[in-house]
């Protein structure tokens, strides 16, 4: 049995500089989420909330205010009943793309019909420290190494594998993000798929990070935190982060009942291990697998949405896949360098964003999202565009 999936629709908090100057700094993660969600059933609200078979919401620290099962517990916050289930996911990063491709996966298997999926990611109340979490065994067996846990020094790490990728480029990439992120919200496209939050400092309107005056110059002045010498800084690299994004999946049955008009369909995803201390490489054998499974090559790919945990990785899969970082249709409004990454929501940001790309380039088939996973794993999804006309 299979089933076309649809992104339906997406919707994403502003993200907020994460510790004790960002704007969520007093905001639990689940009520962060739960106003996502509520933001996104009333942008669709001829979809019955009883309607929805399940939810499942991403974290990458599961306790407190992230933990108690998310997908139960946010949607009850966020207003559904009772008889709708929900359940947590955990890839770190991927946890929202997985979300999505796990219900997707329900969906196109025939089992379930409409579906949440998201992430959340409160970094100021929880922050990665995920060497106090690690077993000790890993390093003993000699699969973790001491930068295996620490995701700027993987990026060093790419790097010193990949010379050609220099500092003057990951720094160029990252100017290119910060501008683009900017015009982006200079046009009103961001905006588009905002929920606002109030928060007790204020209404969150739009991401707080932004740099808008950022230069090669002052990128090349900062110091690299992960190594002497180093060529990863504050500047080419995704910000510590609190957000939370939401998508609603449907079943072509769904489509047609509630009169849905989907934004892209899925095509194939997969995801792939590489080596803890080369995470950035993940997206790499992620996406030869998707397009594999999908019968594409990277030729029939048109818009690329990568999350910028760091610059180095972006160019790292461009440069193997051979293609132009600085084409509009790669990361068209910038990406996580500029924006934020909230870890688990990340995955979810990046398909909002693809929807919009379909939508403004009809010329367009297919596009694709990906990103690497901490631990050393990479994630990918290819979308199709509905709104296609040859």
């Amino acid at each position: 049995m299979s089933r076309s999936v649809y992104f339906v629709d997406g919707m994403r908090s502003p993200f907020g500089r994460a510790g004790a100057k960002g704007i969520y700094r007093d905001t639990r993660a689940d009520d962060l989420a739960a106003e996502v969600l509520k933001g996104l059933m009333t942008r669709n609200a001829t979809v019955p909330l009883d309607a929805i078979d399940d939810v499942a919401i991403a974290a990458t620290t599961h306790e407190g205010d992230q933990g108690l099962t998310l997908g139960r517990t946010v949607g009850l916050l966020a207003g559904l009943p009772t008889s709708v289930p929900g359940f947590a996911i955990d890839r770190m990063c991927a946890g929202a793309m997985t979300s999505m491709t796990t219900l997707g996966a329900g969906i196109g298997f025939g089992q379930i019909d409409l579906a949440i999926a998201g992430g959340v990611e409160h970094m100021g109340r929880h922050p990665m420290e995920f060497d106090k979490k690690a077993n000790p065994a890993l390093f003993e067996m000699g699969i973790f190494t001491e930068d295996s846990l620490f995701m700027g020094r993987t990026a060093e790490n790419l790097h010193d594998e990949l010379p050609n990728i220099t500092k003057d480029r990951t720094d160029a990439f990252a100017l290119q993000s910060q501008l683009r992120a900017w015009q982006a919200y200079e046009d009103g496209g961001p905006q588009l798929d905002l929920v606002t939050i109030d928060t007790p400092h204020g209404a969150a309107d739009r991401d707080e990070q932004l740099r808008p005056g950022t230069t090669l110059e002052g990128l090349a002045s900062l110091n690299p935190p992960f190594r002497e010498n180093g060529r990863v800084t504050a500047g080419n690299a995704s910000p510590l982060t609190d957000g939370a994004t939401m998508s609603l999946l449907a079943g072509e049955e769904a489509v047609a009942r509630y009169g849905l008009t989907p934004s892209m369909r899925m095509v194939s995803y997969a995801f792939a291990g590489v080596s803890p201390d080369m995470m950035g490489m993940g997206p790499i054998p992620s996406t030869e697998k998707a397009l594999a499974i999908a019968g594409l090559t990277i030729n029939d790919i048109e818009i690329f949405e990568l999350n910028e945990a760091f610059a180095i990785q972006v160019l790292a899969f461009a440069d193997h896949f051979g293609v132009d970082p600085e084409s509009p249709l790669f990361n068209p409004w910038g990406g996580a360098i500029a924006m934020g990454h909230p870890l688990a929501a990340s995955g979810v940001r990046l398909a909002i964003q693809l929807a919009r790309h379909f939508e403004n380039n009809p010329n367009v088939r297919y596009g694709l999202t990906t990103m690497c996973v901490g631990l050393g794993q990479g994630g990918t999804v290819i979308w199709e565009n509905p709104h296609f006309s040859a």
